[in-house]
């Protein structure tokens, strides 16, 4: 699809998901590294890394939800839009439910906490796919 919210010609949606995409994705691994070594700086540094992952993808979203507007109804592209913005709304929930479980002692999460971020990483992978196959298979309409 080509993007409606462009800058200098570029998509702005596709230049701003790779920031809280690395982010979130990062913070889960510093939550297993945090559960493999139990070091309290691990699990602050994903904690901060879940805030401004969940910043971003929020920022993201609202340029996604321009360029999605944009394309016709009733096509496949709109459905395959749609899910891969939900999806995405669902990974940035997780995400943000994971931040607030840890925000009362961030260098110490709990096991909901990072189970949530794990699901948002899963999820990400399939709603990630969808905003590819987006972009990339149905880019001539």
């Amino acid at each position: 699809m080509k993007a409606r919210a462009r800058i200098l010609g570029h998509p702005i949606h596709q230049i701003l998901i790779v920031f809280p995409l690395g982010l979130l994705a990062t913070s889960f691994f510093f939550d297993l590294a945090w559960l493999a070594r139990g070091t309290e700086q691990l699990a602050i540094v994903a904690w901060w890394l879940a805030f401004a992952g969940v910043v971003g993808g929020v920022a993201a979203s609202l340029f996604g939800t321009i360029d999605w507007l944009a394309i016709p109804r009733g096509t496949r592209a709109r459905r395959v839009g749609a899910l891969h913005g939900v999806g995405m709304m669902i990974v940035v929930a997780l995400y943000a439910v994971s931040w607030l479980l840890r925000h009362d002692a961030p260098g110490h999460p709990e096991t909901l906490a990072i189970v949530l971020s794990g699901m948002g990483v899963l999820l990400t992978i399939i709603t990630g796919w969808l905003g590819g196959e987006l972009a990339d298979r149905m880019e001539e309409m």
